[in-house]
């Protein structure tokens, strides 16, 4: 089972607050990396973007959460435990993850796929950082607003989206969803090699006993 690209975004407390989800569901060494939080609002949205993370590859693959082969690598120094996420049985297939503040999203995809999401109500910077993160026609197009930070908020989101998705596989071209969620505050991007993500409500992972929304259009 490997649908499209897409993607998922909940706050904390609707993920935490589903029958079912738990600690128990992550591997060894997640477990040992969450005991080491001693912010409790931190370790609830790690807990929560983790779980939600699974969810989403379960979907993916058609295999149960505590079964999806979740695994982290990092590209820089090529040790396990951290890095980019990705499915250890699962060769091609991507996933990617975000939290922040209450807010988690994650996403999967039949290739490269990244994903970010933050409060609607933040304002990224400084500006020497905007500077060396953002595409300038981004800032450009941002600080030439009578106020920015909407703007900046949803340039960010789109930068961390495509970083976290890598570089897109030879003769394939990365394709950007972005969307703001009003009911829980959020601003959030996707990106996937291939074709768009596709926005899907909480409870098409979370099942029944999450809130029933609507699936969003990109943007909305």
């Amino acid at each position: 089972m490997t649908p499209g690209a897409f993607a998922v975004v909940a706050t904390t407390r609707e993920v935490l607050d589903t029958p079912g989800l738990g600690p128990h569901l992550l591997a060894p060494w997640e477990r040992r990396r969450l005991s080491a939080i001693r912010v409790p609002s931190r370790h609830d949205d790690v807990l929560a973007a983790r779980l939600l993370l699974r969810l989403c590859a379960a979907r993916l693959t058609g295999r149960p959460p505590v079964a999806t082969g979740l695994a982290q690598r990092c590209p820089d120094c090529g040790r396990d435990g951290h890095g980019r996420p990705y499915l250890a049985d699962g060769p091609g297939l991507g996933v990617s993850l975000a939290h922040a503040d209450g807010l988690v999203a994650a996403a999967a995809a039949p290739g490269p796929v990244g994903v970010d999401v933050e409060p609607a109500a933040r304002r990224p910077g400084p500006l020497p950082v905007l500077r060396r993160v953002l595409p300038g026609p981004d800032l450009d197009e941002a600080l030439a607003r009578p106020d920015p930070g909407p703007s900046l908020l949803r340039a960010w989101v789109r930068a961390e989206a495509r970083f976290k998705a890598g570089p897109p596989p030879p003769e394939t071209a990365h394709h950007l969803a972005e969307w703001t969620d009003r009911r829980r505050g959020a601003v959030a991007a996707a990106v996937a090699a291939g074709t768009p993500p596709s926005l899907l409500p909480p409870s098409a992972v979370l099942g029944g006993r999450a809130r029933r929304d609507r699936v969003r259009p990109a943007g909305a």
